[in-house]
C-alpha cells in the first residue's frame, strides 16, 4: 500500500521564501495577523489528518468503491467519518466569507491544504472540493435569500454541492444539452433531464447535497446562449432552514470507471424536481463559469498529487530495492546487488516526477497568490491586471500539471517495475485515479484551444504579453547575475522564440481556422514547459542567494539548484519538438484531398 508524508518543508520553501506570501499578508488588513506562525499551524495539523486518516483510506476507497443499493448510495468504509472530521475541524470553512461562517483566510493559504488532502486521498478530496466551487458560485451569482439559505451550511461542510453539466448526448459540447426547467407560480422551477459523470452526486457523507445544475427554459434559444443555471437541494430546504422532504432528484446509477472508485460518479436523474434560478435567465453558462474556472484549478491540483505521491513512494522504493550493480562499481558492497537509486536511469525518472511535482506546486501556489491579490486590490486596473494573468495561466495549469501529473505517475510503475503493475503497492492505483484528470473540467485539447484561440489570438497577443512581460521583467533583473545564466539565457530565447510561434500560428489561421486546433495542445505544452522554467529559474536564484547569506540547510537548496538544472538540461529541451510540430501545418492531420483512415 502506498505512503504518504506531508512535504511541509518544500510547501514553506515555494510560499514564503520563493513568493513571500507572508509580506503580502501583512499588507492586508484582513490578513495582516496570517504570518508563518499560524499558516504552519494549519498545515501541521492538516498533515496530521492527511497522513493519519486519509491516506490509510486511499486504498480502501479503491478496493470497495461506492454502491448504490435502493437508492441509497453508500461510501467506502472510513469515508463518512473522515469527513466529519473533517467538518469538526472547520476545515472546510477555511477560506469561506465571514457572513456566512467563514475564516475568510488566503485562498493561497486554502490551496495548500488542497494540496495535502488531495496527495493523501484524491477520490476523498473530491467530496468536499467540489462544495467550494458551488460556495463560490453561489456567493457571486445568488440572490441573498439563496445565500441565507445555502450559503452556511454548504460553507460549513453540514451541506455539500456538486456540479451538473454533462449529459449522455452532450460532453463539452453544452450547447446541445436538452434538461428542461419549467417555471412555476411560486417562482420556483421544475426540472427534467439526466446528468452523466457527477462527482459527487449522490452519497452518505453529508445532511444534504446541493446541486448547481444547467438547463434550458421553455423557448430559450437554442446553443450555449440559451442555458439558465439552477440550484436543485436533494431534499428540499424548509422556510427554518431545516432539511424538508426528498426533491425529485435521485441517483439512477453509478458509473463504472478506470479509477477514483471511492468517489461517487453518478448518473443523476431529474425527474421533475424542484430547482430555483442563479443569475440572469439564459445567462447560466456566464454564471458556472465560476465554478468551471475554479474547477479546473482543482484538477491542475490533480495532477500536482499524483505527481507526488508517485514521487514520494519511489524514492522509497528505490532507496530499499536491490537489483543489478552501479556500471562504474559497487555502491553497496556489503549487499547483494545495490539498490536501484544509484542508476542514473532509476534517477532520471524520479528527477522527473520531482520538477513536475515542484514546477507545479509553484505555478497554482502563484496563482492562488494573484486571486489573493485581485481579491484585496482596491484599484480596477490592478484588478483586471491579476484576472488576466489569472485567466491565461490557468488552461495552462489545468492541462500542463495533469498531463504531467500523469506522466510522473507512470513513471511510478516503472520504477516499481512488476511490482508496481501489482495493486498492493498503490503505483496502478495512481495511475488509474490521475487519468481522469486530463478529461473532465475540460480535456487537454479543449485546454489548449481555449488557451491559443480563446485567448491569446483572439486578445491579438495582449494576453501573452502579459505573461512575457513579467517573466522578461525577471531575464532583464538578472542578466548580469552570473551564476543565473544557465537558466537565464535559455529562458531568454524561449520568451524571444514564444510570441513568434504565436504570430506564425496566428497568419496560417487567417487563411484556415483549423490551423489553431491543429497546433493548440503542442502551443499549450510548450507554454506549460516555459512556465515551469521561470518558476525553477526563481526557485534558483532564492537557493543561490540563501546559500550565499549562510544556511544549516545546505542540502535542502543545493538540492533545488540541482533541480532546476535537471529541469533545464533534461525536461525543457522538449520544447524544441513542440516549436517545430506546432508550425507543422494542418494538412499534415487533416487533408480534405487524403482519407488515411
Amino acid at each position: 500500500m502506498g505512503q504518504y508524508k506531508a512535504p511541509i518543508r518544500d510547501i514553506q520553501f515555494v510560499r514564503e521564501e520563493l513568493l513571500d506570501v507572508n509580506s503580502f499578508y501583512h499588507s492586508c488588513d484582513q490578513w495582516n495577523e496570517v504570518g508563518s506562525d499560524l499558516s504552519n499551524a494549519i498545515l501541521d495539523e492538516c498533515a496530521k489528518f492527511s497522513e493519519n486518516v486519509l491516506a490509510p483510506l486511499n486504498a480502501i476507497g479503491d478496493e470497495q468503491g461506492c454502491t448504490l443499493a435502493e437508492g441509497v448510495v453508500t461510501t467506502p468504509e472510513g469515508f463518512k467519518e473522515a469527513y466529519q472530521q473533517f467538518v469538526e475541524g472547520g476545515w472546510p470553512s477555511l477560506d469561506g466569507p465571514v457572513e456566512f461562517g467563514g475564516q475568510a483566510l488566503p485562498k493561497s493559504l486554502a490551496l495548500t491544504v488542497t494540496e495535502l488532502i488531495g496527495s493523501a486521498n484524491w477520490s476523498w478530496s473530491m467530496y468536499p472540493g467540489l462544495s467550494r466551487g458551488a460556495c463560490n458560485t453561489l456567493f457571486k451569482h445568488g440572490s441573498e435569500e439563496q445565500k441565507a439559505t445555502y450559503l452556511n451550511k454548504l460553507t460549513e461542510g453540514t451541506w455539500t454541492g456538486t456540479m451538473c453539466l454533462t449529459e449522455p448526448h452532450c460532453g463539452s459540447d453544452l450547447g446541445m444539452l436538452r434538461t428542461k426547467a419549467e417555471p412555476n407560480a411560486d417562482g420556483s422551477y421544475t426540472l427534467t433531464g439526466t446528468k452523466i459523470f457527477i462527482s459527487s452526486g449522490d452519497h452518505d457523507m453529508a445532511e444534504n447535497i446541493i446541486h448547481i445544475v444547467l438547463a434550458r427554459l421553455p423557448d430559450a434559444p437554442e446553443g450555449t446562449k440559451g442555458i439558465s443555471l439552477f440550484i436543485v437541494p436533494k431534499f428540499n430546504v424548509n422556510a427554518d432552514g431545516s432539511v424538508g422532504e426528498r426533491n425529485a432528484v435521485s441517483c439512477g446509477a453509478l458509473e463504472e470507471k478506470m479509477g477514483i472508485h471511492g468517489n461517487s460518479t453518478c448518473v443523476m436523474n431529474f425527474d421533475g424536481a424542484t430547482g430555483y434560478l442563479i443569475g440572469p435567465e439564459n445567462k447560466g453558462l456566464n454564471c458556472m463559469f465560476t465554478f468551471m474556472n475554479m474547477a479546473r484549478i482543482g484538477t491542475a491540483i490533480q495532477g500536482l498529487c499524483h505527481a507526488e505521491y508517485a514521487y514520494q513512494n519511489s524514492v522509497a522504493y528505490a532507496e530499499e530495492r536491490l537489483q543489478m550493480r552501479s556500471l562504474s562499481g559497487p555502491k553497496a558492497p556489503d549487499k547483494p546487488a545495490d539498490p536501484i537509486i544509484v542508476h542514473p536511469d532509476v534517477r532520471r525518472m524520479l528527477l522527473t516526477q520531482k520538477a513536475f511535482a515542484e514546477g507545479g506546486r509553484m505555478l497554482l501556489y502563484y496563482i492562488g497568490l494573484l486571486d489573493d491579490r485581485m481579491t484585496m486590490s482596491t484599484d480596477e486596473e490592478e484588478k483586471q491586471y491579476y484576472d488576466d494573468m489569472q485567466a491565461v495561466l490557468t488552461p495552462i495549469a489545468k492541462a500542463f500539471m495533469t498531463e504531467t501529473g500523469f506522466e510522473a505517475a507512470n513513471l511510478g510503475m516503472q520504477i516499481f517495475g512488476g511490482h508496481g503493475y501489482i495493486r498492493e503497492w498503490g503505483m496502478e492505483q495512481n495511475v488509474r485515479d490521475s487519468r481522469i484528470s486530463m478529461l473532465y473540467e475540460g480535456t487537454t485539447g479543449i485546454q489548449s484551444l481555449d488557451l491559443l484561440g480563446r485567448k491569446i489570438l483572439m486578445s491579438g497577443g495582449q494576453s501573452l504579453k502579459i505573461i512575457l512581460d513579467l517573466f522578461n521583467e525577471f531575464v532583464h533583473s538578472h542578466q548580469d547575475t552570473a551564476e543565473l545564466q544557465e537558466f537565464i539565457e535559455p529562458l531568454a530565447q524561449l520568451l524571444t522564440e514564444w510570441p513568434k510561434l504565436t504570430e506564425q500560428i496566428g497568419a496560417a489561421a487567417m487563411n484556415n481556422p483549423d490551423e489553431v486546433n491543429a497546433a493548440c495542445v503542442d502551443y499549450l505544452m510548450y507554454s506549460g514547459y516555459v512556465c515551469y522554467a521561470y518558476m525553477f529559474a526563481r526557485s534558483a536564484l532564492v537557493a543561490q542567494q540563501a546559500l550565499k547569506e549562510g544556511t544549516d540547510e545546505k542540502e535542502f537548496y543545493e538540492g533545488k539548484i540541482y533541480l532546476a538544472r535537471f529541469f533545464y538540461q533534461r525536461l525543457l529541451p522538449r520544447t524544441v519538438t513542440y516549436a517545430q510540430t506546432m508550425v507543422s501545418g494542418v494538412d499534415n492531420v487533416l487533408n480534405e484531398e487524403v482519407n488515411p483512415f
